[in-house]
């Protein structure tokens, strides 16, 4: 292996999504620098079978590399845990594993072994406290070269909430949208007042409670004054992941409990809590399927990305009733 190669076997452990995917996808990056070829399977833990593993690391007749990724690997079944933790102690020279578990007791039996066989671990704990998320925030702006003022990164923070994929998706728009070497508050200021009648949050809103004129009439206004498709996307499936989160959370719990719980401010979880009427977890999985298949689109995969999110838009509401 070169220097600069990644671990053969990377443990990615803990519970925040958008920083798990980021890791997953460094080392799958890392993997593919050298052998752009590199075939990548992209497993589910509860859908892995006893032997698969085993099967899939084998070496190539051509000796191309490979890269495995288990993601959910807390549902692997025991034999399956067995057969992971064992290739750890001895990996393949031609594959890279990467396992993603979330942390907690389930599949602790995995995690302990690998560890023990000697994986690399990245660990991606959940963000909870204030001043670690101004820190993502400021770390946002700076992968873009770029520098936030301390009153501008809390300016945006309160403005936007605690979530880190709409926190990354605003991040970049801002640096998009504006110049010079350090983002300031008034810069934060006019970025939002220009935004905030339209915004891809004003847009999910719209969708996700149903309003489909209005939804509709603010995308396209929001997409003909520079709104990039791609927050719009987020924006979306921002929405939904909460009202999935919120949908999801323990029944016993209340107030400030429940918002700490879920790593929202409370005011967000009484505004989601609201716009769960009508949604159920089927119609609640349509949605974000087809706004997985949106961020494709306008990421490249489709023609028309204007069309591909009021397609997106039309499938939520839709969804929300059961239509």
């Amino acid at each position: 292996m070169a220097a600069n190669d990644p671990a053969l076997v990377t443990l990615v452990l803990g519970d925040e999504e958008l920083m798990a995917e980021r890791a997953v996808g460094a080392v799958v990056a890392a993997a593919r620098q050298g052998e752009a070829g590199a075939e990548v399977h992209d497993l589910v833990g509860s859908k892995v079978e006893s032997g698969e593993l085993t099967r899939l690391a084998s070496p190539s007749l051509f000796g191309d590399r490979s890269v495995l990724v288990v993601r959910s690997a807390q549902d692997l079944g025991k034999d399956v845990i067995a057969e992971v933790v064992a290739y750890a102690k001895r990996p393949s020279d031609d594959t890279v594993l990467i396992l993603v578990h979330p942390g907690g007791v389930k599949g602790k039996a995995l995690v302990d072994g690998v560890k023990k066989a000697g994986a690399h671990v990245v660990t991606v704990s959940k963000v909870t406290k204030p001043a670690e998320r101004l820190e993502f925030i400021r770390s946002e702006v700076k992968r873009a070269g770029r520098t936030i003022a301390g009153d501008a990164a809390q300016a945006l923070l309160d403005a936007v909430g605690n979530d880190l994929r709409e926190l990354a998706a605003v991040c970049n728009q801002l640096v998009f949208d504006t110049e010079g070497k350090t983002i300031d508050l008034a810069a934060v200021t006019r970025y939002h007042k220009g935004r905030a009648e339209v915004s891809g949050f004003t847009v999910a809103d719209s969708a996700i409670e149903g309003r489909l004129g209005d939804a509709l009439e603010q995308l396209r206004w929001a997409l003909s004054t520079g709104v990039a498709p791609v927050l719009l996307v987020s924006a979306l499936a921002g929405g939904l992941r909460s009202l999935a989160k919120v949908g999801g959370a323990p029944r016993n719990l209340r107030g400030g409990q429940l918002a700490s719980h879920l790593g929202m401010p409370p005011w967000k979880v009484d505004r989601v809590r609201r716009q769960l009427n009508g949604w159920g977890p089927e119609g609640i999985s349509a949605a974000l399927q087809a706004v997985a298949t949106a961020d494709e689109q306008v990421k490249g995969g489709g023609a028309d990305p204007a069309y591909a999110l009021e397609h997106t838009v039309q499938t939520i509401v839709a969804s929300r009733t059961g239509r």
